[in-house]
């Protein structure tokens, strides 16, 4: 009994310390929490800061960070019914609500964010479209030789080094579109660069996409953002049918509220238009469309614009000011792969716009991997090194200072350039990279600090 009595109070008093222990761990942790700010998850207060001056601009964004974490948390509702892809393009504009207006960081129209509406599933599009990417041969076939061959099996294998939140999506699915505008509308994003083919046509891995314009214009819209457009290099793509696609484009699209349209040195309110790969066509084919003596002039017509060339190698430039262009934009997030892409060079290429009565646009990236769709490509390769590579090309873009900034990209996943939110995933067969140790947004609030600061910059240079 004696020996009962001591066991019974030993177990008690063991039940009670561990009790104690508990209850203090727990008190530990609530009073870290209590005294964790907000924005831990992303590191030190804007913890990639890269500057040092940039730690002062913290107390000034907390307010803006807080709202934009809010918004950040709400979650997507699927929609699974493909009647509704009608319903959506065929509706009017949707006015920005209130509600939208007071979450979100304001938009900021002089970052153009390049966009791509060319996945898709079997849920809206019978198939997958360009998750499935093929995985492309090396052009040496010495070299090609000793990489595998085939295209990706989605959803677990898809054409993209990272792996999107969404999973493998269909552009076509309204929520989806809804998402990444408010996506980007939380980055303080203000023009999407929409990728564009003519109607029936495709890059060769894709299909038409045309139709889908009317849907992103109308959720742009609805995030009081504004649409552009990034024409690809289609087929016998020169002056005359660039002259009809332009045209067609500001008589269908043109009327639409979310239609961008740029103010100009002049007062002037002109549609602009990105042209990808613009070197391939000669400068004095564009001549014809793009000078005012040209035969094929679009100049003082009411489809004038601002046409925006690639600058790749520095001899582009030249021809780019001969051709009749308004500016140039370096669109590849390499740094160094391209001397358009090579941020050492801005300043001189600015230099050359400034003299010459031209934009200039740097693009900027958070990084670089095609791996899974050009396994040879290492070499290319631009590690994120947590934000830090990001955050060094908007200091080069800043220190230029630009009229308008581009980004690389929202999301092409190929290229692996995309500040979508992408998440950790590993299946048999592959493990994807990831943003850890930071959130899922960490590039839209990233994007969202420079815009804040590229704003206040500017404020200064028009003084």
């Amino acid at each position: 009994i004696l020996n009962y009595d001591i066991m019974a109070r030993f177990r008690r008093r063991t039940c009670i310390i561990l009790l104690l222990f508990i209850l203090f761990i727990c008190s530990i942790m609530m009073a870290l929490k209590t005294l964790r700010p907000d924005r831990a998850g992303f590191g030190d207060p804007f913890g990639l800061g890269l500057l040092p001056e940039l730690q002062q601009r913290i107390v000034l964004l907390d307010n803006k960070q807080n709202s934009l974490n809010r918004v950040q948390g709400d979650t997507v509702t699927r929609v699974s019914n493909l009647h509704s892809i009608a319903v959506n393009t065929m509706k009017a504009s949707m006015p920005p609500a209130n509600k939208l207006e007071e979450e979100l960081a304001s938009p900021n129209y002089n970052f153009h964010i390049f966009y791509y509406s060319w996945f898709g599933n079997p849920q809206f599009d019978g198939k997958y479209i360009h998750w499935n990417h093929p995985l492309l041969p090396h052009w040496d076939p010495k070299i090609a030789n000793n990489y595998p061959k085939g295209r990706h099996n989605p959803p677990e294998d898809i054409g993209a080094n990272f792996y999107p939140e969404l999973g493998s999506y269909s552009s076509k699915d309204p929520s989806v579109i809804e998402a990444h505008m408010k996506q980007m509308r939380s980055a303080s994003t203000g023009v999407i660069v929409l990728s564009w083919y003519p109607p029936g046509m495709a890059d060769e891995n894709g299909e038409p996409t045309d139709d889908l314009v009317p849907v992103i214009l109308d959720y742009a819209h609805k995030y009081n953002l504004k649409v552009t457009f990034h024409i690809e290099p289609y087929k016998d793509r020169d002056d005359r049918s660039m002259y009809h696609n332009v045209k067609y484009i500001i008589d269908k699209y043109g009327g639409h509220p979310a239609f961008y349209r740029h103010k100009t040195s002049t007062g002037r309110f002109l549609p602009m238009f990105y042209v990808y790969d613009s070197y391939v066509t000669m400068p004095e084919i564009w001549a014809n469309l793009l000078t005012v003596s040209g035969s094929q002039t679009i100049r003082n017509t009411p489809y004038d614009a601002l046409f925006i060339a690639l600058l790749v190698e520095e001899r582009h430039k030249h021809d780019i000011h001969r051709s009749g262009f308004d500016g140039m934009y370096t669109y590849f997030a390499t740094n160094g792969f391209s001397y358009g892409s090579s941020h050492h060079n801005w300043a001189s290429l600015k230099a050359f716009c400034d003299s010459n009565n031209l934009m200039f646009i740097p693009s900027v990236g958070p990084g670089y991997i095609d791996t899974s769709i050009r396994p040879w490509n290492n070499h290319n390769t631009r590690n994120r090194v947590n934000g830090k590579y990001y955050e060094t090309a908007f200091s080069a873009a800043l220190l230029v200072r630009p009229e308008v900034i581009s980004i690389t990209s929202f999301n092409e996943w190929h290229e692996g350039t995309q500040i979508e939110k992408a998440v950790p995933k590993r299946t048999g067969q592959v493990v994807y990279l990831d943003y850890k140790p930071h959130k899922p947004n960490v590039y839209l609030e990233l994007t969202q600090k420079w815009s804040e600061k590229y704003r206040k910059e500017q404020e200064q240079w028009l003084m």
